[in-house]
């Protein structure tokens, strides 16, 4: 059943919030919300659309904003964001119920609007229209709004189509799949590929989306594993996810690790982190005698920046093979990595099992498994008896590391 999901984002957020608060338009002045601490090295966190227009960019380097043009500097205040994202929340939810609303970030929310229609006798365009209209006059920001029968294609045409009305609503449906779904180049505007990923994309000779629509699925699942038929699937406009799935809170049980990290990390040095974590998993799977066949990875940004990112797979079958974890914590962080500083990681391993039997895999040797296991349980036996410094990689002794320190507390 095609659904009525709207996807809305608030326009130039926090430094709108802070032109409002100082009773300023955000279309006509040329504010920036940055850290002054940080010298001209520091990064935007948000320009208004006065200077959008002008042609800068919303996260750039003060130092790359042309001379020319003058503008403000203000440092930001999260608990004016937060307070502000509140206000636009509890007016969503004067016309939806809370289940039929997800808060995507501080600045945008999916409200699936299919059950409202008729009580408001309004089409879907009507009741965006209105709800715009109600943000605007109570709090005195500006949103774009992107329609569509699921949640991909109402992010999708948020983003890349909404801001060119003055109304700042579009509404796609699965006609205009080819004519604007599969015409998005470069790879990265489309919701869920990031410019790691895209290059990866790049490489196999895909360079639209309407490119990856039409590659074969099965090399595409072979490479990337199921993220790969993920990405098939969403260049043809197919989401069957609903609200209610972010909301179900998961009943199996999970391992997780996570650190904040003691500097900036960036999409080289963080998979040193990566793969010492995962290592720390595997280990704690193997003392319990438990596989998974859920990975999940999650990145927080700078404080300085913001945000991130949480994403998981669901593997075929259940394991704990460090080398196969990582690899899928890799290709969540190439999809959904955009190249901002990181502060923070977390890496869960969910939906255990006993490991009471081998799981075969028709592509690899029974004797390769074997050995496999027989080589971590070797390790996990040096750790026990002389303490997990006793034997480490290489790369621990790299500037970048941080598992001998975690391995002492």
């Amino acid at each position: 059943m095609d659904r009525h999901i709207l996807c809305i984002d608030l326009k130039s957020f926090f430094a709108s919030c802070e032109c409002i608060e100082r009773g300023l338009d955000p279309f006509q002045v040329p504010l920036v919300v940055a850290n002054p601490k940080q010298g001209n090295g520091a990064m935007t966190l948000a320009i208004t659309p006065y200077l959008k227009s002008q042609g800068i960019k919303s996260r750039t380097r003060l130092y790359e904003i042309p001379k020319n043009i003058f503008y403000q500097i203000v440092p930001p205040r999260m608990n004016l964001y937060v307070r502000k994202s509140t206000e636009v929340m509890n007016i969503f939810l004067d016309f939806v119920a809370s289940e039929d609303m997800h808060i995507y970030s501080i600045d945008e929310a999916f409200l699936d609007v299919t059950n409202y229609l008729k009580m408001y006798k309004l089409t879907d365009y009507e009741l965006a229209k209105k709800i715009l209209k109600t943000i605007r006059a109570k709090t005195g920001l500006s949103a774009t709004c992107g329609i569509g029968p699921n949640l991909l294609l109402a992010k999708v045409a948020m983003d890349t189509e909404a801001k060119k009305y003055a109304d700042g609503i579009v509404k796609w449906t699965y006609e205009d799949i080819p004519t604007k779904l599969w015409t998005i180049t470069p790879l990265s505007k489309m919701w869920g590929i990031g410019p790691r990923m895209e290059k990866n994309l790049n490489k196999l000779g895909i360079n639209t989306i309407g490119d990856l629509a039409h590659y074969d699925m099965l090399k595409l699942k072979n490479k990337f594993g199921i993220m790969g038929e993920e990405l098939w699937r969403h260049a043809n406009g197919l989401d069957e996810s609903k609200i209610s799935d972010w909301k179900e809170r998961p009943k199996d049980q999970s391992y997780s690790h996570g650190q904040v990290l003691f500097k900036d990390y960036n999409g080289d040095n963080i998979k040193l982190i990566i793969q010492e974590m995962v290592d720390v998993l595997t280990i704690r799977l193997r003392k319990n005698h438990k596989v998974g066949s859920l990975v999940g990875l999650s990145i927080g940004y700078s404080k300085n920046v913001g945000g991130g990112f949480y994403h998981h797979v669901l593997l075929d079958n259940p394991t704990d093979d460090s080398a196969l974890i990582y690899q899928n914590c890799l290709l969540i962080f190439d999809r959904y990595y955009a190249d901002l500083p990181i502060r923070k990681v977390t890496i869960v391993i969910g939906k255990l099992t006993d490991k009471s039997a081998l799981q075969l895999n028709l592509f690899e040797e029974y004797d390769s498994i074997n050995l496999k296991d027989n080589y971590n349980s070797t390790i996990d036996e040096v750790h026990n008896k002389y303490g997990k410094n006793s034997l480490i990689k290489a790369s621990a002794l790299l500037e970048d590391s941080t598992i001998i320190e975690r391995n002492k507390k």
